[in-house]
């Protein structure tokens, strides 16, 4: 067999009733804008958390655990929904089975910094480890069998948690992701001197966060509230007054669409004009419904639900 490594495909899982006296496992692995929250490699295996907090192994990773060649982990991928299934899978199968779990497929595709990753879950791991440990016949593999010992149970979960450093208990809501992961990426890349809209407006995006209401990759508002203030800044010759303004480069995190084309070339403006525009900010773009008619525009498009507008309207007004 050769030891080119297959692409897997995507994933969605659900869950099966628990046999009685087992616990029920339901990892949210359907989703594919998951992202890597912690990656690592120990001793050649490659081990993580996704951002949902689901510990995982590579593919590689998982095939050094097995003591097999990493395009054997390929071939069940490839073989997991064939009409007639091979005793490998059926067995696979059957021991996930017996703790809950049944999947559409045993890798979750999530992504890291632009590039795909295939995530094994730790209970989808241990279950092909311990295939090859005990249940594959000629084809046991000794080293599986050891390593299978010491990570049976739950211990390959808190294992691979312990070596990239996960604390669960510190670990970022998910909804504050988004925001969290922009903030890292554009919040010091402004020129001394100048200031940009993103940072400016990040008060009322976490005042709406502490409304329930969160940013996402299709509520995006300072790209709204650029163009509006861009818009109004060259009616109003405001660089005569305050000075050119210049472009900064300005990143989204990998898994937003508008990540294609970073950098993006956002402008950023002379600190001089920062009360200009929080003036603006405060009586044009909320207090003429600039900020309204952007929300509408997107309820209208799908993008966000009708319920938006009138709790992001309520959230923020409160505050500002």
């Amino acid at each position: 067999m050769s030891n080119k490594e297959i692409t897997p495909k995507p994933i969605s899982v659900k869950a099966l009733p628990p046999k009685p006296g087992l616990k029920e496992i339901t990892p949210d692995q359907g989703n594919l804008d998951l992202g890597v929250e912690r990656q690592k490699e120990i001793q050649g295996v490659g081990m993580g958390v996704l951002t949902d907090g689901t510990a995982f192994l590579t593919q590689r990773g998982l095939a050094r655990l097995c003591g097999i060649q990493n395009a054997h982990i390929g071939t069940i991928d490839a073989e997991w929904n064939e009409p007639v299934q091979k005793p490998r899978i059926t067995k696979i199968k059957e021991m996930l089975a017996s703790r809950g779990v049944a999947v559409e497929m045993p890798h979750i595709k999530a992504h890291d910094r632009g590039n795909a990753v295939y995530a094994y879950p730790d209970v989808v791991s241990l279950a092909i480890l311990e295939y090859y440990a005990f249940e594959a016949g000629p084809n046991n593999k000794e080293e599986a069998r050891k390593n299978f010992r010491i990570l049976a149970g739950k211990a390959l979960h808190d294992f691979i948690y312990a070596q990239v450093g996960y604390d669960p208990n510190n670990a970022l809501p998910e909804a504050w992701r988004q925001f969290h992961d922009r903030v890292s990426l554009a919040y010091n890349t402004v020129p001394v001197g100048y200031f940009s809209v993103f940072k400016e407006i990040a008060d009322m995006i976490v005042t709406l966060g502490q409304g329930g209401l969160h940013i996402t990759a299709s509520f995006v508002p300072d790209i709204s509230v650029g163009v509006a203030w861009s818009k109004f800044w060259l009616e109003k010759y405001h660089a005569t007054t305050f000075g050119e303004r210049q472009k900064y480069p300005h990143n989204y995190p990998s898994y937003f669409p508008q990540a294609l084309s970073n950098p993006q070339a956002a402008w950023c403006y002379p600190e001089a004009a920062l009360g200009e525009f929080r003036r603006w900010f405060r009586q044009h773009y909320i207090g003429d419904g600039q900020f309204t008619r952007y929300l509408s525009g997107k309820v209208r498009a799908l993008e966000l639900p009708a319920s938006f507008v009138q709790l992001a309207i309520t959230a923020y007004s409160e505050k500002s």
